[in-house]
């Protein structure tokens, strides 16, 4: 039994083996011709608009000086060895040491999580092949690399590599980027100004010191650190290199060499980075690539236009580096596709250049435009409803205790109200009800990445009003808000619809992911509470002539940035203003330049369309409730306090509300009544839970003072309806008078003294008369008949 187990496992995996030999077989036979003038070939990208019109030419002419390896100094060639492949010169093309760990990790976290290319396989791969990670490109690498490794000594693929690969700025090979980072030639680097070169290949545009800095030097450290773990130099060197602030840096090489100029920069930049993450600089900027977006040139021209007109911004200058402040973006998307309509990434800046992206590189604190995403939407997710009431008061977590912008608070508030009003606390309660670990999962969802929203600095309920230890993107609140238009449905923001080659054919197409965020009808209730937003709140300025518009406004302490962000149901918007080094904007917030920028763009993105309504799922019901207490209205309910709001089918309140209640009271005060109080009603008043927020027409828990003996007279009071209401003394007889104001029109009333009328009534009818005597009767009466006298009776 053993020795047949045996055999069989032997057959199993001779079995496995001849299938991936035969499979390798066949990868290699599909493989590209080995052809080693293609190690050479270097050809003009072409970038479209939506329309078909190019927009941009990327560097078919590079910047380029080839050198000789013999020219690289040794620690050069070792930055670049450290952080690509320090083996190098030991192996034959492939580094199998490298293979196996790439292996475990493909297999323990997918296919194309780890690579393990060495400097002659990326030579290969900028050569020879496509960008796409498979097993068979894999393969086809490999043997291509082999080849490679036949015809060319060590010396000279890392001569070809050394003066191939892109470092940005229009700058390809070694010589090129020493020229244009530090203005000197690759035999005069330093150990610093070596290792931040090395680490600018992975990600040039990212990684430039001139764009970002941090980035740079946080890359830098990396390659240091490997050439110590290399052996290549001692830790003191690594030490005093790090320390390197970029002294040398060349502040004019960030366009030396560049002959590239385009339209709608900031735009064709985002593209560049998008390209650059698909296929590596090489190809995208010596490819020949046809790529095709999804900018529509209209309302990138008006989006440009309108952020450039100095009338839409507060007043500011420019900064020491002459950049105009404050700053702005804006991004335009179509919220069913993700697709990216227009980006525009700041103002006043000069074309051609790569610069700091606002929409899409800068994070900025969202302020109240978070709320949706981080506390309304998970609060509608979890059953609640626009008619859900939450009392606005005084509230501490610990040392933590929200207050509303204005210093007021509301008491019972709904949760249309407190949106439409941007009330904070509200906000705070109800991500402290859903729970930060639930809105954190939404909001990823959304779109919002862990770098913008960190699961342990931002671990906290101050996230609700938009509080973050980083801040988000322009880009990411737009495709977050894009879901809430979208049916809750999340789609990718992209600009790049399709790329071909320069025959035609295509190498890439977008796919973007797309995923279920929220509930349709949480989407639907949130967007309609955001209507409100737009129609009664803080953004009544970005209405829009003839179509819905909901949307939020974004305002933090101190106004360091302020937001729109609003939507139709065709497009989303969202736009930003803030100083590059935040500072305070007073008086400024995002109801004001932002909803108007907003506005102007968005008027002339939907010339032309024919206005529709958002669309309400079947999911959603509507239901009349008191919108004090959010439930089901009781008789005593007054109308002015019912509503009709929207719920997600089964969440339509069952429970009667109880917090109208019924109440006597005396009529003069409204407060309970004294025993010396005389008119007392029965009014509806509202039953209010301990708090520190008084609110309109509170049941009293006070007794009437108005009336008791020492400071009160009761009068009579004629209420005749020819006095019209007005309260006058009514005329009652006295002893001996007749007349006076009918009984039946009489009653009484107490008043302090004083107070009471001292007009008394004047209809004639009711005036009191004095009782005339009995006239004297002078006739005489007859006298009785005398009787006999009768003897007085005698004492017995």
């Amino acid at each position: 039994m053993g020795k047949k187990l045996l055999l069989l496992l032997a057959l199993l995996v001779m079995g496995v083996g001849l299938g991936a030999g035969i499979y390798a077989a066949m990868a290699i036979a599909d493989a590209p011709a080995w052809d080693p003038s293609k190690l050479a070939v270097s050809e003009t990208s072409i970038i479209y608009d939506s329309k078909g019109n190019i927009i941009a030419k990327v560097h078919g002419g590079e910047n380029r000086t080839v050198v000789s390896i013999k020219d690289i100094p040794p620690h050069v060639i070792n930055a670049f060895l450290a952080v690509e492949d320090a083996n190098f010169y030991e192996h034959s093309g492939i580094d199998y040491k490298a293979v196996v760990r790439a292996v475990i990790a493909n297999i323990t976290d997918g296919f194309g999580s780890q690579g393990f290319s060495t400097i002659t396989q990326q030579l290969v791969k900028q050569s020879f092949l496509s960008p796409e990670k498979t097993i068979k490109r894999k393969l086809q690498e490999i043997y291509l690399a082999r080849q490679v490794e036949k015809y060319y000594t060590k010396d000279q693929i890392l001569e070809m590599y050394l003066n191939r690969i892109f470092f940005g700025h229009n700058a390809y090979g070694i010589q090129a980027a020493a020229q244009t980072y530090f203005g000197k030639d690759v035999k005069d680097l330093t150990i610093a100004e070596a290792a931040m070169l090395a680490g600018i290949p992975q990600a040039p545009s990212r990684l430039s010191p001139f764009r970002n800095p941090e980035l740079a030097k946080k890359r830098r450290a990396h390659v240091l650190e490997n050439m110590v773990r290399f052996g290549f130099i001692t830790q003191k060197q690594a030490e005093q290199a790090n320390a390197d602030n970029f002294e040398s840096l060349n502040r004019d090489g960030r366009n030396q060499g560049s002959n590239a100029t385009y339209q709608h920069q900031y735009y064709v930049e985002y593209v560049l980075d998008q390209l650059e993450d698909i296929f590596g600089p090489e190809k995208v900027f010596a490819g020949g690539l046809q790529v095709y977006t999804a900018l529509d040139p209209e309302i990138q021209t008006e989006a440009e236009k309108v952020m450039n007109d100095p009338k839409n911004f507060p007043k500011g200058k420019a900064n020491e580096q002459g950049i105009i402040q404050p700053q702005g973006a804006v991004v335009i998307l179509e919220p069913g596709t993700g697709q990216i309509k227009a980006l525009v990434g700041g103002r006043g800046q000069t074309e051609g250049r790569r610069v700091l992206n606002r929409a899409t590189q800068s994070h900025r604190q969202p302020g109240s435009a978070f709320k949706p995403i981080i506390a309304y939407g998970p609060a509608l997710e979890a059953g609640m409803s626009p008619a859900t009431v939450v009392d606005d008061a005084p509230v501490s977590y610990g040392k933590y205790s929200p207050k509303n912008y204005d210093g007021s608070y509301g008491g019972l508030t709904s949760l249309r109200s407190a949106l439409t009003r941007s009330v904070n606390v509200v906000a705070v309660k109800l991500l402290d009800e859903v729970g930060i670990k639930k809105a954190m999962k939404i909001a990823r969802n959304l779109g919002i990445s862990t770098e913008s929203l960190d699961p342990v600095a931002d671990n906290g309920l101050s996230i609700a009003l938009g509080g973050l230890s980083r801040g988000v993107t322009p880009l990411e609140m737009a495709g977050a808000y894009a879901a809430f238009a979208n049916k809750g449905i999340y789609v990718e923001p992209t600009a790049i619809l399709k790329v071909t080659d320069k025959t035609g054919k295509v190498i890439w197409e977008s796919a973007p992911l797309k995923r279920k965020a929220l509930k349709s009808s949480t989407a639907f209730m949130l967007t309609d509470m955001l209507q409100s937003v737009v129609k009664y709140g803080t953004g009544t300025r970005a209405q829009l002539p003839g179509w819905p518009v909901a949307g939020k406004t974004g305002t933090t302490n101190d106004a360091k940035d302020i937001w729109f962000a609003g939507y139709t149901p065709k497009l989303v918007g969202v736009v930003w203003i803030g100083y590059d080094q935040p500072k305070p904007m007073p008086r400024e917030f995002g109801g004001r330049y932002p909803a108007l920028i907003w506005k102007k763009i968005m008027i002339k993105a939907h010339e032309g369309l024919e206005p529709v309504n958002f669309e309400k799922p079947d999911s959603v019901v509507q239901a009349t409730v008191c919108k004090i207490s959010g439930k089901k209205p009781s008789e005593i309910c007054p109308k002015e306090d019912l509503v009709t709001e929207y719920f997600a089918e089964g969440t339509v309140p069952e429970e009667i509300c109880d917090l109208h209640i019924e109440v006597k009271v005396s009529a003069a005060s409204n407060l309970l009544p004294s025993p010396y109080c005389p008119d007392v009603v029965t009014k509806v008043f509202i039953k209010r839970s301990a708090s520190k927020v008084p609110m309109p027409n509170m049941a009293p828990t006070e007794v009437c003072t108005l009336h008791n003996p020492g400071n009160s007279e009761t009068v009579a009071i004629c209420t005749d309806p020819s006095h019209n209401g007005k309260e006058v003394l009514a005329n009652v007889p006295g002893p001996g008078e007749s007349g006076g104001c009918p009984p039946e029109l009489v009653v009484k009333k107490t008043y302090v003294k004083g107070q009471a009328p001292k007009e008394k009534c004047q209809i004639p009818e009711h005036q009191v008369t004095v009782s005339q005597p009995a006239p004297p009767d002078n006739t005489t009466s007859p006298e009785p008949p005398t009787s006999p006298e009768v003897p007085a009776p005698t004492p017995q």
